[in-house]
């Protein structure tokens, strides 16, 4: 990185460049590999970058900002279409309220306490299922001293509905 009081060195790279920024450049800056940047414009996640009087594609510092934004969004369980809608919904705002990322992250949140909820209760049957010594399902499930609630969790799984 160049020197110059920038937070992420993003704006100093690119001015160092003339304000613009070559596919590597950007990858780089962002921690992603080519492919993934040329994935994302393809998505309409990245807008299509100008291009050099050779056809190189010629990004703004604002390309890796946007990288990173959506890497940590993944990072924080959100699909890609979901992080299409949120950077959508940013750059539609206009000063006007639209469903944006506190209502997303409070249902992001939901779905994650019920993987963590769902979680600790397949935790619980493995310790027991650990601690009683099973060896062989078939036989701890036929057996009344089974620590693992066979029907107890076929019946969760067939409420909870679909598997992703």
């Amino acid at each position: 990185m160049t020197g110059g009081s920038s937070v992420t060195g993003v704006a100093d790279v690119a001015d160092v460049r003339g304000g613009a920024l070559r596919s590597g450049q950007v990858a780089q800056e962002a921690g992603v590999n080519i492919q993934t940047l040329r994935y994302y414009e393809r998505r309409g996640l990245l807008p299509e970058p100008d291009r050099s009087p050779g056809g190189h594609r010629l990004y703004g510092g604002e390309a890796v900002t946007t990288l990173r934004i959506i890497k940590a969004a993944q990072r924080l369980g959100f699909t890609l279409d979901e992080v299409a809608d949120l950077l959508e919904a940013g750059r539609h705002r206009h000063g006007r309220p639209v469903p944006g990322l506190q209502e997303r992250a409070a249902a992001k949140l939901a779905e994650v306490d019920a993987r963590i909820a769902d979680l600790t209760t397949i935790r619980t049957a493995l310790v027991a299922a650990v601690d009683a010594g099973c060896d062989d399902l078939t036989e701890c499930a036929a057996s009344s001293c089974c620590p693992i609630p066979f029907t107890d969790l076929a019946a969760e799984d067939r409420h909870a509905g679909p598997r992703r």
